[in-house]
């Protein structure tokens, strides 16, 4: 009877983690769907966009730094519940936000709990299970977070079913107002897995090692009696115990740690974990993810289409992880990565081509626009069919070679020193509401925002300055054909990196990183990891309004070469091999004089 109940509540420990994974997955997935209608019924321009889709991340980078320190103060299972506490606060501020501040407020909310989850569940699993159990507790955790990233598609999916319905009735109104409430949805259908999350935290014990840490010795061997026999909770004390007592002779003395730090044994793994990981990120998968659904559209396919695509794309993601996990003890570390990293390099360089066959036909009508709309202080353009052949008309013959088929329109604009990018327009949207051009929308509201904008600017000057097209980039929009080709070279992408750089880069860098740096070596290198992350996140839509998506895979790819490199090249092979002979191995390779 004992060994069922511990057995259960080793499962229900699984179910907690699964649970973390999933909120994590949501977090990350969850804008794709939304952002499509978001867009289209905000009003906000595409820097602002970009900066509501990075809001996640730059939260997660605060969070992810102060995770640790968080974790040792208040304990493992307080800082699970609090970080769920944090997502479910952040649905409410979302969904029923009516402004810019509210939604970067409340996306930053989902970048801390993100961050928090994504360091205090694999720590608490670490703690918690028993060894037998800690890889399949890891395994599942990243499962079932790429689960939480095909739930918040399909419910995109759903939404995006219900506006083709709406936008059968034809009425510009219903379906503007329908687009908003699907947004809001979307968010409001991410709310369970944080409360079964919470509620789920709340019922399993506080970690035997943090317990044992903080002096409470007799806590400590009680949570261990609740997933383990006996005989194993008094041979995992012991070995506590032991530890500590090492632990405390080899600190008694600063001399030994500083030395460690020092040592190029040391740094060259630190200086590795830190590539990989910003390597993994400058892939672009998170944006690639957050935006998937805008790309698609961009590449040609339909609304409907696009949603089916990112549905698609989440299920490569979700099917491709559990093929990594069963491949990384048998093939390696080092094998998966080369090989996830060369065929990213491909599908990017592929979608990148797509993209680039209809970009260089892309052609500037500034001037056009300019003597459309004066220099006023705030324009509405609707971009249809007739506005798009007066703007390519007087574009000479590149702009009258493409007069005749559906195109899109982004306008980059100045006001004084400070400039934007409106949302992308397209001249087959019946539904499409009009471009809006406005100097709220460009110059920020005070010095403090201004400064960090544009450090060298003259807000004053904005604030009273004409209106200034800078571009107004109409670029042909692909056919169907060649959007279900995107989204091949997408899902593509996706597979090898989940087989890749998915599942093993999280693995190589814990098994990189010495044990004397490894918290404060894996708090840089992640910190690292999500300002990369947070970066590319902030600067994706006003570079493809202004250099085109071809530019950015294109650039991606070239990061992944780096990548690769790294991969096949520099890192070891950590497959089977325990961490004093992986340090062993980068004595070996520096040199014995180090």
């Amino acid at each position: 009877m004992a060994s069922t109940e511990k057995a259960g509540y080793n499962r229900f420990l699984l179910l907690v983690a699964g649970l973390g994974g999933l909120l994590y997955g949501v977090d990350v997935g969850i804008i794709a769907g939304a952002l499509p209608y978001l867009e289209a019924t905000s009003g906000l321009n595409a820097g602002q966009l970009s900066i509501i889709v990075a809001a996640v991340l730059l939260g997660s980078v605060i969070s992810t730094l102060f995770a640790g320190v968080l974790a040792d103060w208040l304990g493992r299972r307080p800082l699970m519940v609090l970080s769920g506490l944090l997502f479910v606060c952040s649905i409410p501020v979302i969904a029923l936000s009516h402004g810019y501040e509210s939604l970067v407020v409340g996306r930053l909310l989902q970048g801390v709990s993100a961050g928090l989850i994504g360091v205090v569940v694999p720590l608490y699993l670490a703690e918690c299970l028993a060894a037998t159990d800690r890889g399949k507790g890891t395994g599942i955790f990243q499962w079932l977070l790429t689960l939480g990233i095909v739930t918040a598609a399909v419910v995109g999916m759903y939404f995006s079913f219900r506006v083709e319905e709406v936008a059968k009735l034809g009425n510009a109104a219903t379906i503007f107002a329908f687009k908003d409430k699907a947004w809001r949805s979307i968010f409001w259908v991410s709310l369970p897995p944080g409360i079964l999350f919470v509620i789920g935290s709340l019922m399993v014990s506080e970690s035997p090692r943090w317990l044992f840490r903080r002096g409470h010795r007799d806590a400590a061997y009680a949570a261990l009696l609740r997933s383990r026999t006996k005989e194993q909770a008094d041979v995992e004390l012991a070995e506590m115990e032991q530890a500590a007592v090492a632990e405390k002779a080899r600190t008694s003395t600063g001399t030994q740690f500083k030395e460690s730090l020092l040592r190029r044994k040391y740094v060259i793994p630190f200086v590795l974990a830190c590539v990989i990981l910003a390597c993994n990120q400058a892939t672009g998968v998170n944006s690639i993810i957050g935006y998937n659904t805008n790309i698609l559209l961009q590449s040609g396919l339909s609304d409907v289409q696009a949603h089916w695509g990112y549905v698609l794309f989440t299920i490569v993601n979700f099917l491709m992880t559990i093929g990594g996990v069963l491949l990384v003890d048998r093939k390696g570390r080092k094998f998966l990565l080369s090989v996830g990293t060369a065929g990213i390099i491909v599908s990017l360089l592929c979608t990148g081509a797509l993209f680039h066959l209809t970009e260089k036909l892309r052609v500037d009508s500034r001037e056009a626009l300019q003597s459309m709309v004066g220099a006023g202080q705030k324009v509405a353009l609707l971009y249809d069919e007739k506005t798009a052949g007066t703007l390519l008309d007087a574009s000479g013959d590149a702009g009258k070679a493409i007069r005749n088929r559906p195109t899109s329109l982004v306008v980059i604009y100045s006001y004084g020193d400070f400039r934007a990018a409106t949302k992308v327009a397209r001249s087959d949207d019946k539904s499409a509401t009009p471009i809006e051009i406005t100097r709220e929308s460009c110059v920020p509201a005070n010095k403090v925002v201004a400064f960090f904008s544009n450090p060298f600017s003259n807000l004053n000057a904005a604030r009273s300055a004409p209106l200034q097209i800078d571009n107004a980039l109409i670029t042909p929009v692909p056919t169907t054909h060649n959007g279900w080709l995107v989204a091949i070279s997408l899902f593509v992408f996706m597979a090898f990196y989940a087989i890749g750089p998915g599942v093993c880069v999280w693995l190589a860098l814990s098994e990189l990183m010495p044990t004397r740096i490894r918290s404060n070596g894996m708090s840089i290198a992640l910190l690292l990891n999500q300002a990369v992350s947070t970066t590319i996140a902030a600067i994706f839509l006003p570079t493809v309004g202004k250099h085109g998506y071809s530019t950015m895979f294109f650039a991606f790819a070239a990061c992944t070469v780096l990548y690769f490199i790294t991969a096949a090249v520099f890192l070891p092979e950590t497959k089977g091999k325990t961490l004093e002979e992986i340090e062993a191995h980068f004595e070996g390779a520096t040199g014995r004089h180090s």
